[in-house]
C-alpha cells in the first residue's frame, strides 16, 4: 500500500510526497524551530558539536536526495545551515572574548 500526497507542479511533472517525506520534513522543521533560541541567545554550544552536527545533517540531506525525499532534504539543509550558523557565532564570540581578555591584560600592566 502506498500512502502519499500528490502535488501537480506542471502538466508534465507530478510530485508524489510520501508519508516518510512528510514525517521526516516535519521533524526537521521542529528541530529548526527549536534551534532559534540558541541562535538568538548569547550562549552557544561547543564549536565541535555544531560542526559535527551540521556536517552529519549535510550528509543526511544528500542521502535524502538519493531517496527522492525532496522536502526532507530541503528542510534538513536548513537545519544544517542553522548548526553552521551556530558554529560561526561561536567562532566570533570566542575571538571577541580573546580580544577583550588581551585588551584588559594590557590595561592592567
Amino acid at each position: 500500500m502506498y500512502i502519499g500526497v500528490v502535488f501537480v507542479l506542471s502538466r508534465s511533472y507530478t510530485y508524489l510526497m510520501t508519508w516518510q517525506d512528510i514525517i521526516l520534513s516535519v521533524g526537521s522543521w521542529i528541530f529548526a524551530i527549536a534551534l532559534i533560541p540558541s541562535i538568538l541567545s548569547k550562549d552557544k554550544p561547543a564549536l565541535s558539536s555544531s560542526l559535527i552536527t551540521g556536517s552529519v545533517l549535510t550528509i543526511f540531506a544528500c542521502t535524502y536526495l538519493t531517496l527522492s525525499l525532496w522536502t526532507t532534504a530541503a528542510s534538513t539543509v536548513l537545519v544544517a545551515g542553522m548548526w553552521f550558523t551556530l558554529a560561526l557565532q561561536k567562532i566570533r564570540l570566542t575571538r571577541r572574548e580573546k580580544l577583550r581578555a588581551s585588551a584588559s591584560s594590557e590595561i592592567t600592566r
